[in-house]
């Protein structure tokens, strides 16, 4: 099988997050200049128009329901302070609608006459989130205040009439409360009153604004789809994640055949709505029509890779919708499917930087046990070549979050070290979402390793497939997963041949410190708080406990990281060197909590190879 170095894992591009204008052009983002930037197309196939042109990453982007225009969002550097821009794309014009630089500023879309637009701040005080609205025309301070937060407010629309708001207020990452904000009288209504933590996520106005949709586990273990009546206070089921996809097989993991609906989009001229199942990791879509308030009919599923589906914007007429879809083995685009038959049309083209694409390797879904009988969910792969006589190398990949999962999307790196004869497991350990509140609260505060010890029967689990070297075994992982690998190593440093930790946690204490004050108390919810469980929480963090590494060790971080601050980076790095731990660094002044521009990537991946190629 030919080999092809990571640059060029690395120049796959991804087309994703579609925008339909009022014309039908559609508007999305693709990395086809090293970070994402807003292109557009008039149909399917034909050479898109790039309309910006930056070194940092366009966030998102936005057509106007009245006028060929959009409002994109752009941070510096990966500081996540996102700034909000008008882009005339006819004329190239754009302008910095927000102007304040030392805020973030999160989209609450533009009211149905195109002539406003909402947003949350933190520019009046950096913990809490304000509700905005703004003139098209107006900058800087002619946003108007509407109404002043206490906490993590965003928001998931104009109602039909454009005189209310539906505002999303998160208290933890699974727990969530939904208002409307009336804007003549500032009035705030709860719609969602609740006693421990309940989830509230994907709302959506009902056509006629007497109705709410979301997504909800009040009364489950999953999400449903639920609406409320806003006369009644009353909810009704719509829809919920029992039924599997045709080709899962057995289920052997959490989910149990009960799954959550995830999402959820209703055009509100034609009463029609597409839903999203995360089905052990895959997207089931479903497009219908609202027959009833509370009844939805299906329409024939549209023809997508498999993998993760989503970013979902109807067209304006209703009759088509586009979505984001990637699989493993098939890099993002963007796709059009036809409301009422189906019929799914491919509108972009990202490249595969010339790499064939029936040699992307797909993973196996599995489900390994675990210390107190659990199964664990897991994607495999293994390179499609003959297995070596002393088995793969693997790579233990954890995600971040913890509120995360790995999903089926693909991932350039993943191809290349598969292309390079590395087996590669993805756990979802518990704590991971996608399989109940109840699997997600497994690892909560005092639970906390017991995350880590499902790393270890992954190991144990390797260590019994005859395609895999148990001795050379490397944990690598990304935020959240950053600590994971830091805790396998110190926790169980006989497993390991190396550890790759990207913007990792190496102290809880120092992390909630100095994260964003905007996130310190959602992020307390999950790990445990400063003032009632610091001991607890020095007592888990891998800093504390950086004797016990034996495998040499490579950390890599961003100098801007809001979330998960770089001196995270400096303290674990000068403390393994202390004890005689062979450890590299990387640190980049221009990116992050993550990286995203295409040379940075490069030279960050390009270095995690040379790595694991001296180590493993």
């Amino acid at each position: 099988m030919q080999q092809y170095d990571v640059e060029r894992y690395l120049n796959v591009r991804s087309a994703g997050g579609p925008s339909f204008g009022p014309s039908g052009r559609l508007a999305f983002r693709i990395d086809t200049t090293g970070t994402p930037q807003v292109w557009s197309l008039g149909e399917p196939g034909n050479w898109p128009t790039q309309h910006t042109f930056y070194d940092d990453r366009v966030t998102f982007a936005d057509y106007s329901p009245e006028r060929p225009e959009l409002i994109f969002g752009k941070d510096e550097g990966g500081n996540e302070r996102a700034q909000l821009f008008r882009l005339n794309p006819s004329t190239g014009r754009i302008r910095n609608l927000t102007q304040c630089p030392d805020a973030k500023h999160r989209w609450g879309g533009w009211s149905h006459d195109g002539d406003r637009f909402a947003f949350t701040s933190n520019r009046r005080d950096e913990a809490v989130f304000d509700v905005y609205v703004q003139g098209r025309e107006e900058t800087g301070d002619d946003a108007e205040l509407v109404y002043e937060g206490d906490g993590w407010l965003s928001l998931a629309g104009w109602s039909p009439s454009d005189d209310r708001l539906l505002v999303v207020e998160a208290h933890a990452s699974f727990d969530q409360d939904l208002y409307t904000l009336d804007l003549a009288s500032g009035e705030l209504t709860h719609l969602t009153p609740h006693e421990g933590d309940v989830r509230y996520g994907s709302a959506e106005w009902g056509p006629e604004g007497d109705s709410v949709y979301c997504v909800t586990d009040r009364e489950s273990d999953t999400l449903r789809l639920e609406r409320i009546d806003l006369a009644a206070g009353e909810f009704a089921v719509v829809e919920d994640g029992s039924e599997e996809r045709s080709s899962s097989g057995s289920r052997a993991g959490p989910g149990d055949g009960e799954w959550n609906v995830n999402a959820v989009t209703i055009d509100e001229d034609t009463n029609r709505v597409v839903y999203a199942r995360n089905v052990d990791g895959y997207t089931d879509l479903t497009a219908g029509e609202f027959v009833e308030p509370d009844r939805i009919d299906a329409f024939p599923e549209p023809d997508l890779p498999e993998g993760v589906a989503g970013a979902i914007d109807w067209g304006p007429d209703g009759q088509r919708y586009a979505v984001s879809a990637s699989g493993s083995s098939a890099n993002g685009n963007v796709y059009v499917v036809d409301a009422t038959t189906g019929e799914t049309t491919r509108w972009t083209h990202a490249s595969t930087a010339g790499i064939p694409e029936d040699t992307f390797v797909e993973p196996e879904l599995v489900h390994y046990p675990t210390f107190d009988g659990r199964d664990i969910p897991a994607f495999f792969s293994v390179p499609e070549t003959p297995t070596p006589d002393d088995g793969y190398p693997v790579i233990v990949d954890v995600h971040g979050g913890p509120e995360a999962q790995r999903r089926p999307s693909f991932r350039g790196v993943k191809q290349y070290l598969l292309n390079h004869g590395y087996a590669v497991l993805e756990p979802n350990v518990r704590g991971s979402s996608g399989y109940g509140k109840s699997y997600a609260a497994l690892d909560d505060v005092e639970n906390r390793m017991d995350s880590v010890k499902d790393v270890r029967a992954g190991v144990e689990w390797l260590d019994d497939h005859p395609e895999v070297d148990p001795d050379r075994v490397v944990a690598m992982g990304g935020s959240y997963g950053g600590f994971m690998v830091l805790a396998s190593l110190t926790e169980y440093p006989e497993l390991w041949a190396a550890g790759v930790d990207v913007v990792g946690i190496a102290n809880f204490v120092t992390f909630l410190e100095n994260t964003g004050d905007w996130r310190q108390s959602l992020r307390e919810a999950e790990y445990g708080s400063l003032e009632a469980d610091r001991e607890f929480l020095e007592s888990v963090s891998p800093i504390n406990n950086i004797d016990r590494i034996n495998a040499p060790l490579f950390v890599l971080h961003g100098e801007n990281d809001p979330r998960v601050p770089v001196g995270e980076a400096e303290q674990i790095v000068a403390s393994a060197r202390e004890e005689g731990v062979p450890v590299r660094k990387l640190i980049f002044e221009d990116e992050g909590h993550g990286f995203t521009k295409l040379e940075n990537r490069i030279e960050a991946y390009s270095e995690v190879v040379d790595f694991l190629e001296e180590h493993v």
